[in-house]
């Protein structure tokens, strides 16, 4: 892959010490950006795999480079540009690109660089992915030698399906936060268990707290906790969300399969934080982009094909939200908010609508207060923050639904309320069901127990049921998930073979 690459030379290197210098003086901090060029080829291939050149063998990634190349073909889709979140930063160009797209890009990747750096979600983002991912593949490919490529295949087609089951709070499990946890549990145990214990706690209550700090999952029946040995801790608190880890510390994995559940639960968490700032990293990247482009990179001869190319990245479609175009609309409005002082008790309790269309302080806040946003916060918490109604009105947004009478989608409301609430639970989770882990040892029985978190949408059951079978082999014995249909609890046990509600 690496041959289909080539270092940016001549014209291409001096726009881009030209652009890198525009994007330090606005104040953007990034690692250093290393581009090169490829043809479509190969950037469909990259594109395939994530921005990564080399990653594990799986048939996911030729099917992706399918679709990728027929929607060039068709004329359907084209990808511009590909950054990857790494230290240094690499970004790839297209070499087909005209010198007008090439300014866009780079300057477009230096605010996607900036927004790796130094946004919040992603401070724990392993910087050296380029060669984790390569490791990975390596390990992945012997495993395959070693077992057979359908077997190992056909494990990695299991845990995929459970790569949306995380928890965003795992993102701050640094090792600095792990290792405080550890010895705040350490220092408890030693206190509550120790033999010298002198005083009148019972020996049913240190039963029962063993019972809740180790908790152990076995498919044999356990003996009394009282006789029992104390089990040896695990290595560090396990959120009910991450349903990979709760599998790797507790299902009878080989280690082969364990090793690759890893793997891939390291790979999905690494992509999380840009599926969590999809608007908001597409936002700041295209606000920077326009701004070098209009105020220092562009000519006067190149000034009609870049707003041509910049209004079509930012077009909107009628059955979904633009993230490039909602994102930058959002970091301009609230530059202009705290520019002329929209913000605070005083504008916000105004209700006089001609002083509130008018008012302008001449705070002069804007710049500084988009670069606080870019740090602190992820789509959901930003549209939950800073999205209006005045900006929902400018917009022109609504919701729509299907009308069975006429066979067509139409708008459903332009209330900013509605509106607002659906656009945040399609961001929620990535609009996809939250999953959590009750118990190891249902009913006693050493069966699995997922409880979903129902916030007003019920499961869609043939896909419950694909994940659930899924689940069931990997953990080996029943798996049981409660939920609610039609405003009642059910629960509902996949043995293997089918899934079917819970006597």
């Amino acid at each position: 892959m690496t041959t289909r690459t080539a270092p940016i030379t001549g014209e291409l290197l001096r726009l881009k010490e030209e652009i890198h210098q525009y994007a330090l003086d606005y104040g953007l901090d990034f690692y250093p950006v290393v581009f090169e060029v490829c043809d479509y080829d190969t950037i469909n291939i990259l594109a395939a795999q994530g921005g990564f050149p080399s990653r594990y063998p799986h048939w996911r990634f030729g099917m992706e480079y399918d679709q990728l190349s027929k929607s060039y073909a068709y004329g359907l889709q084209k990808i511009y540009e590909m950054v990857i979140n790494t230290d240094p930063c690499y970004a790839y160009l297209l070499k087909a690109n005209h010198m007008v797209d090439q300014k866009i890009v780079m300057a477009h990747v230096y605010g996607h660089a900036d927004f790796f750096k130094n946004n919040m979600w992603f401070k724990s983002t392993d910087r050296a992915m380029m060669d984790v991912m390569a490791n990975h593949g390596t390990k992945v490919r012997r495993y395959m030698e070693r077992y057979g490529q359908d077997k190992v295949e056909e494990f990695i087609d299991r845990v995929l399906s459970l790569e949306n089951l995380l928890d965003i709070n795992v993102l701050f499990e640094t090792p600095e936060v792990q290792r405080s946890r550890q010895s705040k549990e350490a220092q408890f145990k030693e206190q509550f268990f120790h033999d010298d214990d002198d005083d009148d706690r019972s020996s049913h209550l240190k039963s029962f707290m063993r019972s809740k700090l180790f908790n152990p999952v076995t498919k044999e029946e356990k003996p009394e906790l009282d006789d029992a040995p104390v089990v040896k801790p695990k290595p560090s608190y396990i959120s009910p969300r991450d349903i990979m880890m709760y599998l790797i510390e507790h299902a009878p994995l080989k280690e082969w399969q364990a090793d690759i559940l890893g793997i891939l639960r390291e790979e999905a968490y690494y992509f999380l934080p840009q599926r969590m700032t999809k608007i908001m990293n597409e936002g700041w990247a295209s606000y920077w982009h326009s701004t070098i482009m209009t105020k220092n990179a562009l000519k006067s001869s190149e000034i009609i094909e870049f707003s041509d190319k910049h209004a079509g990245v930012m077009a909107m479609s009628r059955k979904q939200i633009n993230p490039y175009k909602i994102g930058i609309e959002m970091m301009r409005d609230v530059e202009y908010r705290w520019d002329t002082g929209k913000f605070g008790k005083e504008y916000n309790e105004c209700t006089d609508m001609h002083a509130r269309e008018n008012w302008n302080t001449g705070a002069g806040l804007g710049r500084e207060k988009i670069f606080e946003v870019r740090r602190s916060h992820n789509d959901v918490t930003f549209i939950d923050e800073y999205f209006t109604p005045e900006f929902c009105e400018r917009m022109q947004l609504f919701t729509y639904k299907y009308n069975a009478r006429t066979g067509r989608f139409e708008i459903d409301t332009r209330d900013f309320e509605a509106i607002k609430a659906k656009l945040l639970m399609s961001l929620t989770n990535f609009g996809q069901p939250v999953i959590e882990v009750e118990s190891g040892n249902f009913a006693n029985r050493g069966e699995l127990h997922l409880v979903h978190q129902h916030q007003g949408v019920d499961l869609d059951m043939g896909y419950a049921s694909d994940t659930l079978r899924n689940i069931q082999a990997i953990w080996s014995r029943p798996v049981n998930l409660t939920t609610i249909q039609e405003g009642k609890e059910v629960t509902f046990v996949h043995d293997g073979k089918e899934m079917k509600p819970l006597k």
